[in-house]
């Protein structure tokens, strides 16, 4: 789904054509002046949609800063999920580490919502993404990054979590935290999830190894969490379940998007090679 398509869905749900588009990814998202609104890849995604609409409406009743669902249901429109929130004032600074850590250990601390959430299935979107990627990408490497997600779903369904599992963002990274005049509060709940807290915090581990993230900034992290997950035996597990699926994600932008070939084609090498330092580009 490209934006000229997406804005062609915004106009047959009668929301702001004229909308800024904010970002183009698993979803795009446009803001309007009240609302910002969300158009899924597909159908497939409408179930998802509509489960965060309602872990928005939850985190509100909780008392968790997040932000809020301004329609209760998604709209499937041409076959396109598209979820409304209400838009969150402008940013104030960019949000840190340390804000994102204080938010999880909100998440972490609430029990079980009323409504079921699934398991973070981390690898269950490889061979969607592989998938859309098509003709695009060497079907050795989408062959080896399937094997690699079978290696490793097996390798963490025998895992032992260190941290007492339940609901968690599912895709914890600063870039997930806006942070407004009423100071941090958490974005993109699509993939909240019932699991391994662990999840939520490999994610930073390997943006430290991965992406560049400073040591430092990392430290912050664990200092504002309490616990540093590398020192859990199974972290090398989850990384390289987070590894595999980052991968894939990137594929499916390889039909139409030349710098996410050449991201792709950079990251299924360095796990190829077995090479961990190799940086990899946010995308």
């Amino acid at each position: 789904m490209d934006e000229t398509r997406a804005r062609d869905v915004l106009a047959a749900a009668g929301l702001p054509a004229g909308a800024t588009l904010l970002a183009l990814g698993e979803n795009a998202v446009f803001g309007a002046s009240e609302v910002v609104v969300k158009v899924g890849r597909d159908a497939e995604l409408l179930a998802r949609a509509d489960r965060e609409l309602a872990v928005g409406a939850w985190l509100a009743e909780a008392g968790v800063p997040a932000v809020r669902p301004a329609e209760p249901k998604a709209r499937l429109v041409e076959g396109h999920p598209v979820t409304v929130w209400h838009r969150l004032p402008d940013a104030v600074r960019v949000a840190e580490p340390a804000d994102l850590a204080r938010l999880l250990r909100l998440v972490h601390a609430l029990p079980s919502p009323p409504f079921p959430l699934p398991r973070r299935e981390l690898l269950g979107g490889v061979e969607r993404w592989l998938r859309l990627a098509g003709d695009a990408i060497d079907p050795a490497d989408a062959a080896y990054l399937r094997a690699r997600r079978d290696g490793f779903a097996a390798a963490a369904s025998a895992l032992t979590p260190h941290l007492p599992p339940g609901p968690i963002h599912g895709d914890a990274l600063p870039r997930n935290i806006h942070v407004g005049p009423d100071g941090p509060v958490l974005v993109d709940l699509e993939t909240f999830s019932s699991d391994f807290r662990e999840h939520d915090l490999v994610v930073m581990a390997l943006t430290r190894d991965r992406y560049g993230l400073a040591p430092d900034a990392y430290e912050s992290f664990t200092e504002a969490y309490g616990w540093d997950v590398r020192e859990w035996e199974g972290c090398g597990v989850l990384r390289g379940a987070r590894e595999t699926a980052s991968c894939a994600w990137v594929a499916q932008h390889a039909p139409t998007n030349p710098a996410a070939r050449e991201e792709f084609a950079r990251r299924v090498a360095s796990l190829r090679e077995g090479a961990e330092g190799v940086r990899w580009h946010a995308f």
